[in-house]
């Protein structure tokens, strides 16, 4: 990695991502979702989500029953982890994968095929009604977003849930670039995956942009703290519980 690319990853980096370009897709798009799926093998990325998952259900009194909407889910890989934990602890977890693009609710379909408490919509974060569900969950998708629109991002998926939201992202770090960079380029020839995997890295976070986006939450909301930890492999886990009216 060049001394220039290591500068770079000071700052969040801009430039959009092949997934956000919604006029294209296709077949392509299709093969990189599946490809996406041995990344988060590869990097655990499911182990995040189910933590902050466990976090947020305790502070909310141990519920019986919870609903879950996944935002930008993509094919909805990471939420196995949570529903074997569910089934364990006796825990009736119900999931709603939401996501813009035709094909990753085609992938989550094809991926979830007969499983009761698995459901896809197509849909935009911000068409949801407030109170859609108790657990508002991300993985891997407030990245998209550029620091001024952060907020707005996060107080949408706020005012969806009941209980609270559950972020979780890459750390923007040297390392994880370079690893992400190596992976992508030896597991897949997809233009998406060697090209935006990178890119997400250096879209992701660090400690500053969490204690950053806390500050302007609470100055937009003044009703829910964001707590945050990091999580290997290079990741960040965000929990913002829900404790008035957004």
């Amino acid at each position: 990695m060049s001394m220039l690319a290591f500068k770079r990853l000071n700052r969040r980096a801009v430039e959009e991502e092949y997934m956000d370009d919604f006029s294209t897709g296709g077949d392509e798009l299709l093969e990189a979702l599946r490809h996406l799926r041995r990344l988060n093998r590869i990097f655990g990325a499911s182990s995040p989500s189910l933590y902050g998952f466990k976090q947020l259900w305790r502070q909310s009194g141990r519920p019986d029953r919870v609903s879950v909407l996944d935002i930008g889910a993509g094919s909805g890989d990471v939420n196995r982890r949570i529903l074997r934990w569910a089934a364990r602890n006796g825990v009736d977890v119900r999931i709603t994968l939401v996501d813009i693009t035709e094909e990753a609710c085609e992938e989550a379909k094809n991926l979830y095929q007969g499983v009761p408490n698995i459901t896809v919509r197509r849909c935009n974060l911000f068409d949801l009604p407030e109170g859609s569900a108790d657990i508002v969950m991300s993985s891997q998708f407030l990245h998209h977003f550029d620091d001024v629109r952060l907020p707005e991002v996060v107080g949408q998926m706020l005012k969806a849930s009941r209980l609270g939201v559950v972020i979780s992202d890459i750390h923007r770090h040297w390392i994880s670039w370079s690893a992400v960079w190596v992976v992508a380029h030896l597991v897949s020839g997809n233009r998406y995956i060697r090209h935006d995997g990178p890119l997400s890295v250096a879209k992701g976070f660090k400690s500053s942009d969490w204690i950053r986006l806390r500050q302007r939450l609470q100055e937009r909301d003044g009703q829910a703290d964001l707590l945050y930890s990091w999580k290997p492999l290079f990741r960040y886990v965000a929990v913002v519980h829900k404790t008035g009216k957004v």
